[in-house]
């Protein structure tokens, strides 16, 4: 199956790592469907959005028509083989001038799977990343139950559906966790195997595999911060510590 390629920094792209856990873990959803929206959180940069994206490209070989919403990449993809539907995804991103306008019509995620739907594809996937920071903790809950909603009470019958949102913001879990609307599924970091296929793709001098693995705790994006700062860790440090507002601390 197709590994999708990511920029990874200025200049470089990397091939999708660990590839074959996730594709197994998208074949899983695709073979029966979700029953319920999934709702993938956790940590920021530990890989969530490149495995969207994988999974994107993995259900359409499956034969899933795609609806894909990403108001912070500004992307709004509505692959379902009917250029109308399509162009009007385009659309609704020609209406919003930022990226909080364009979370604001995450409605148009469920019209255009609902639209899918009546036009007779019996197979259909929902994926939605990174916006519930942006729409608010009552407006995520809202648009995961109407996820469930198209799943239950779809205007047409389908053959499965595939209803995937993910978040790094806990309000938004905590509101959702207050409902049975979701199942809620944690992603940490890369596991040690999948880790090091991402490092041995990187170019140029690098520290030992074993000292990345130790500075990063398998975080890709913290493996990204390092890379394009020749492994300068005092400077990811500062950098982390001035976003934070906390005072940084080196540890040697």
């Amino acid at each position: 199956m197709k590994r999708v390629r990511l920029p990874f920094a200025r200049g470089l792209e990397v091939e999708f790592a660990d590839g074959e856990r996730a594709i197994r873990q998208v074949e899983e959803l695709a073979e029966e469907g979700t029953w319920r929206p999934v709702v993938v959180f956790g940590p920021e940069g530990c890989g969530k959005t490149s495995w969207l994206r994988q999974s994107v490209e993995a259900l359409k070989e499956l034969g899933f028509s795609v609806i894909y919403f990403n108001p912070m990449t500004k992307e709004f993809l509505a692959e379902v083989g009917v250029k109308s539907v399509e162009e009007r995804a385009l659309g609704v991103l020609k209406q919003a001038s930022t990226v909080h306008a364009l979370a604001g019509l995450i409605g148009y995620v469920i019209d255009f799977a609902k639209e899918a739907i009546k036009l007779g594809r019996e197979k259909v996937a929902v994926i939605v990343d990174d916006a519930f920071q942006l729409t608010g903790a009552h407006e995520a809950a809202l648009f995961v139950k109407g996820m469930l909603e198209l799943i239950e009470h779809p205007p047409e019958r389908y053959e499965r559906v595939v209803a995937i949102a993910a978040t790094s913001e806990g309000l938004s879990r905590r509101e959702m966790g207050r409902h049975r609307w979701a199942e809620l599924t944690p992603m940490w970091n890369m596991p040690r195997e999948g880790f090091e296929e991402l490092y041995e793709k990187l170019p140029s001098s690098k520290p030992p595999f074993d000292e990345a693995w130790r500075l990063t705790g398998g975080n890709p994006y913290l493996l990204k911060e390092l890379y394009g700062v020749r492994w300068r860790v005092d400077r990811v440090v500062e950098g982390l510590a001035e976003r934070k507002d906390v005072a940084p601390q080196l540890h040697r």
